[in-house]
């Protein structure tokens, strides 16, 4: 019987069709791995990169129009529009070292209609080398951000730490949100920046731990002007924290999207994202783990998402154009 209730269901069933979104990302990745995680010594992680950029901010002023309250608690949401979604779905490689991500095309399409019905317009770009991505990029950060409530980029790829892979080569992550901070997409100062990232981070396994019930016996000044940092608002979710392996279906889609795209479905316009995304967590570390039993060490493996937030309000996706309860009737 289908499930209508849920428009992205989540199967929560397993199969030995799980991978993880690694540079080699091969199902006999047993010797891929067994050299140990190397760890790199250059900062790799959301803020660090963004900080390390290099950007010499502090001998510019620049200005850009205020679109909420200095001590409004939650982002303005009411604008004309919600904003673009911009997703870049690599399926098939053409370095050597990178096996096709089937699945990928599942994950797209749910995300896709998912944001969609968020009110987000959406953009799908497939197999970009870096030269198109960064060219689609620049593109959305040079738009008129005025009458938007946010931006939303979705790279769903291989990775490694600190690196993620276009068609062709791997690039910094800063490449891409070093676009959208604040002296460089004025339109977009004070507006969330949100960024989803379906990739491996290394390749460490994560084998989990069981938990065993314990019985005991407690149980039962609005109107001036403020300025800001450059890179605050931005919000990365990762499908996976940094040295450790993201699984991804290749029937169903990723383990962090299938869950993703549930709970924008049931709850996108419920609860702020936040708590959204603690739910997602929630579905991954709990609902889901590996079925490899060819791959010993790879088989019962567990996944936990890492959420990096510089947001500075509470960020709600609210309807965008309710309709009237009499039109409603």
């Amino acid at each position: 019987m289908e499930q209508t209730e849920v428009q992205c269901p989540i199967d929560r069933s397993t199969n030995t069709e799980d991978f993880p979104d690694a540079f080699g990302s091969n199902a006999n990745a047993a010797g891929y791995y067994s050299s140990g995680y190397t760890n790199n010594a250059n900062q790799s992680g959301a803020i660090a990169q963004l900080a390390n950029k290099g950007f010499n901010v502090s001998s510019n002023n620049y200005t850009a129009r205020m679109p909420t309250d200095r001590h409004a608690v939650e982002y303005n949401m009411r604008h004309k529009n919600r904003g673009l979604a911009l997703i870049f779905n690599h399926e098939h490689f053409t370095v050597q070292t990178l096996k096709s991500r089937s699945g990928t095309n599942v994950d797209c399409d749910n995300l896709a209609k998912c944001l969609k019905q968020l009110d987000f317009d959406v953009q799908v770009h497939k197999d970009c080398t870096l030269k198109e991505l960064v060219r689609h990029v620049e593109w959305a950060a040079n738009q008129d951000h005025t009458n938007s409530d946010c931006i939303l980029i979705t790279i769903l790829s291989h990775g490694e730490l600190g690196y993620i892979y276009a068609k062709d080569t791997q690039y910094k992550l800063d490449s891409i949100w070093s676009y959208f901070t604040a002296q460089h997409c004025p339109t977009l100062a004070g507006k969330p920046k949100i960024f989803f990232i379906q990739a491996c981070q290394g390749d460490r396994l994560d084998a989990g731990v069981t938990l065993k019930r314990v019985v005991t016996q407690t149980d039962g000044e609005s109107s001036m002007s403020y300025k800001i940092p450059v890179h605050a608002d931005f919000l990365i979710a990762y499908s996976t924290i940094p040295g450790f392996y993201s699984w991804r279906n290749t029937t169903r889609g990723s383990w962090f999207m299938q869950s993703l795209c549930a709970e924008l479905a049931t709850n996108g316009k419920r609860y702020d994202i936040l708590t959204l995304l603690t739910f997602v967590c929630q579905r991954v570390a709990v609902d889901f783990e590996s079925c490899t039993p060819d791959t010993p060490d790879m088989h019962q493996q567990k996944q936990i998402p890492c959420i990096t937030t510089m947001l500075t309000r509470i960020l709600r996706f609210s309807e965008k154009n309710p309709v009237s309860t009499a039109a409603r009737v």
